[in-house]
């Protein structure tokens, strides 16, 4: 009995890293919904958490000269919430919301003057100071299971809405687009073996697209536009991604997993918008495909008190428009039953590699970036009935 609490606790401890590796996920990854709460025991299960990121990006070199700008990629903070209710022995749906995309970044004055100066040459001054954009995701997801040899087979599936929100702040005016929803769904399978702590599950989801709609306050263009808010509209894609996860007990107190994770990146090649007397715009991101990989092992110390650790690397996604490079993430994480439910906490440390970004190749600027360190710290509390 207690090395099937042991195995049952370390198959849930898994999402104490969860939440601090899926922040360094590429592109504009941050969050991703809790659906692995459909595989832990009870009628009902909540869990909330929250993830605090420091992703620390900074230029080295702006506009070929060295830069002593602050890191330009802002703090952010990431809310997750499921719930599970066991509807029938073979039956169990949750109700999920996270953050899963989103972007902000805050430019130094190196980096505006060279925006601004870049762009004289063919008119195209931006002259950026910052940008912005967050998703919310509010999904349901249903798992349904049916005995297969030693274990049980499942089959997922659910949609989700999402929302977008982009804020851009230039020299010219501040642009604000928003969708309140665009509809999305989520299918996957899975296999498990609770004797021996085993699952192997493959889940898949879709990409969304995102019509918005808004308004741009002109700044210094109130000579041309007046001083009212003119409206503006914009279209782009979040990309539709696949991950297949593998887990396994290994001796009494023990467990191995790992992951790998495709995401269409190269489905955002630009944000398009129009504004209201100036015509056709974007923000050129001209991106590819990313991958990420994660391996790591967990440790049950008591019934009560287990550990985890992984590492995960993250292919970059950017081609020279961007600073998008490969990231490699040490996380770890512990889970502690305090009280009525049971604690989580996790952390990790995120090697951000080399790159640079170019005016020809799509980018406001010529900029470069040494290798960067990111931060994250996770927490959340889960309660079962």
């Amino acid at each position: 009995m207690a090395n099937t609490i042991i195995k049952t606790g370390l198959l849930s401890l898994l999402g104490a890293c969860a939440l601090v590796t899926s922040v360094q996920a590429g592109g504009f990854s941050r969050g991703e919904a809790d659906t692995d709460i459909l595989f832990e025991e009870g009628n009902v299960v909540v869990r909330g958490g929250v993830t605090y990121v420091n992703p620390g990006r900074t230029f080295d070199t702006v506009g070929g000269a060295a830069s002593s700008d602050d890191a330009f990629s802002d703090d952010y903070v990431i809310p997750n919430f499921a719930a599970k209710f066991k509807l029938t022995d073979n039956l169990g749906c949750a109700l999920t919301y996270t953050q899963p995309f989103g972007a902000s970044s805050t430019y130094g004055p190196d980096a505006q003057l060279a925006d601004q100066l870049a762009g004289i040459p063919d008119g195209s001054v931006n002259y950026y100071t910052g940008k912005e954009f967050i998703t919310n995701e509010f999904g349901a997801t249903c798992d349904v299971k049916f005995q297969a040899g030693p274990g049980d087979f499942h089959v997922l599936g659910g949609v989700f809405l999402e929302d977008f929100d982009y804020t851009a702040r230039a020299y010219y005016g501040t642009l604000h687009l928003e969708d309140d929803s665009a509809l999305g769904y989520r299918i996957g399978a899975a296999y498990d073996i609770k004797e021996y702590a085993l699952r192997i599950q493959l889940m898949y989801r879709s990409a969304v697209d995102h019509e918005a709609d808004g308004d741009f306050t002109p700044g210094f263009l109130d000579f041309l536009l007046g001083p009212d808010p003119v409206f503006a509209d914009g279209y782009g894609t979040l990309p539709q991604s696949l991950k297949l996860s593998a887990q396994t007990g290994v001796a009494p107190g023990w467990l191995v997993y790992g992951s790998v994770k495709w995401t269409d990146w190269s489905v955002l090649q630009a944000l398009n918008y129009n504004i209201t007397g100036l015509g056709d715009q974007q923000d050129i991101y001209n991106w590819k495909d990313g991958w990420t990989l994660q391996a790591g092992v967990a440790h049950a110390f008591t019934e009560k008190v287990a550990g985890t650790i992984n590492l995960t690397w993250d292919s970059g996604v950017g081609n020279g428009a961007d600073i998008m490079t490969d990231t490699w993430t040490l996380a770890t994480g512990a889970s502690i039953k305090a009280g009525p439910g049971e604690f989580r906490v996790g952390g990790a440390v995120s090697y951000l590699t080399e790159g640079s970004q170019s005016y020809a190749e799509g980018a406001t600027f010529d900029a470069t970036a040494d290798g960067d360190w990111a931060y994250a710290l996770s927490a959340s509390y889960k309660i079962a009935f």
